[in-house]
């Protein structure tokens, strides 16, 4: 993509209501633009992220058994008065009434809805396990909506639901589902550490949220250590003994939120190994029994041919707050480091001397040929003087920078710079051709 074509429109100064640091840089690096509080419009720079952090996503639940379908953003009140969460849920819930005067709200979560499509054609105990998730735009309406993506109103989510014959089942299904997030993380350069959490207005009695470590995180946690240095599981890790194996060493290490913290059982921990330290959620899962199916009459056949109440589990991936946790964890003072897996381009070209013909060649030669090598590219063609390009490179964060300028290429020679380490390397346009064609 040709910078010149682009919609790209940055920021110099820094909006004075952008308290932390990844709304900063957002709004900065033509990310979004709010149009009311808590809502935000994806410019083409931060959908192409948002994309590349939902394909992830969707990889590692494809993964792990779960089957993709797509629900409604509205939803029938009398669904969640089945369930008894109609009223009890709050003002958080946008509630809307149509032309006929039927009671609707924008939904906040899908527990209820899958649970009757569930219902409606699934009666044998044959056609279980199953798992079913979407990735689409929920709304809570925040009392006091902050931070950016981090704490909107309007917001996209990731929302699997397990149904199971028995806790045993069950207890497996939310497992998969844990070293699931563990991956999907890991693939987009976070450390994630599960912590037991409270179950909150989605209910049930295990819980664990998804915290990445970051200063500017929302709350509180605490852990042992050598949660923070073990690796994600690998993708060998998928029958039901490896689960076993994972869960009990990984849960055996202390882990808790604020909410649930054990002042006791942490001091208990060697000194060397307690760790305090703010935190930002990006994943929470809940194992929740009977607790939609009783209310809403959720049964299936079971092996005696008796009639049982199923057991599920609901759980939940922030997709836009990811990208604002992966900025939070991933910057420096010049702006974004993007971790290559959700970049929104892979490299970026910088023609230092638009209007010279033997630079504007190399930059064509090479774009043209990255480009072929299935290689997505920014293409920086403008006539902004050097400096404004550097600038505006670092701050949108891309993973490499491959300047060239006719100084450098006097010796055949452009310049290849790392984003995250800073290093530069001087190479001919050829041998950076070369090597990153062979990076896809």
């Amino acid at each position: 993509m040709r910078l010149s074509r682009f919609y790209l429109p940055l920021l110099k100064e820094t909006p004075s209501d952008a308290e932390i640091v990844s709304h900063r840089l957002m709004l900065r690096a033509g990310l979004i633009r709010q149009m009311s509080a808590g809502i935000y419009s994806w410019l083409p720079l931060g959908h192409k992220v948002l994309r590349k952090i939902e394909q992830i996503v969707r990889e590692e639940q494809n993964r792990a058994g779960a089957i993709e379908l797509l629900m409604p953003t509205l939803q029938s009140a009398e669904l969640w008065r089945e369930s008894g969460r109609y009223d009890a849920y709050g003002k958080e819930m946008l509630r809307i009434t149509d032309r006929h005067e039927r009671e609707m709200l924008y939904g906040p979560t899908n527990e209820e809805m899958i649970t009757d499509i569930f219902r409606k054609s699934v009666k044998s105990y044959r056609q279980l396990p199953l798992n079913l998730y979407h990735i689409q735009w929920k709304f809570r309406d925040e009392v006091r909506p902050r931070f950016g993506v981090m704490r909107g109103r309007e917001f996209l989510m990731k929302d699997a639901y397990s149904f199971d014959l028995d806790p045993v089942a069950a207890r497996r299904a939310y497992f998969r589902m844990f070293v699931a997030y563990l991956r999907t993380f890991a693939r987009m350069g976070l450390k994630s550490i599960p912590m037991r959490a409270e179950t909150g207005p989605i209910g049930g009695e295990l819980s664990h949220e998804f915290i990445v470590l970051a200063e500017t995180g929302e709350s509180q946690v605490f852990c042992h250590r050598d949660l923070v240095e073990l690796p994600a599981p690998g993708e060998d890790v998928d029958n039901d003994s490896d689960l076993e194996t994972q869960m009990a060493h990984r849960l055996s290490l202390y882990a808790a939120t604020e909410d649930k913290h054990d002042e006791a059982a942490f001091n208990a921990l060697p000194e060397g190994k307690r760790m305090s330290a703010r935190g930002i959620e990006v994943g929470h899962i809940f194992n929740f029994g009977q607790k939609y199916s009783k209310p809403m009459n959720a049964k299936v056949t079971g092996p005696d041919g008796t009639d049982v109440y199923v057991e599920m589990g609901s759980y939940g991936i922030g997709v836009s707050r990811l990208l604002g946790a992966i900025i939070e964890a991933s910057h420096d003072d010049a702006g974004i480091i993007w971790p290559e897996p959700v970049a929104p381009f892979d490299l970026a070209i910088l023609n230092l001397k638009h209007d010279d013909a033997k630079t504007q060649g190399a930059c064509e030669t090479l774009y043209a040929g990255l480009t072929k090598s299935g290689i997505d590219v920014l293409y920086d063609d403008t006539a902004e003087r050097p400096g404004t390009k550097f600038a505006a490179a670092d701050l949108i964060g891309l993973p490499w920078q491959l300047i060239i300028g006719p100084r450098g290429l006097e010796k055949n020679e452009i310049e290849v710079k790392n984003r995250r380490t800073g290093a530069r390397e001087m190479m001919s346009p050829e041998a950076a051709l070369n090597r990153f064609a062979h990076k896809v």
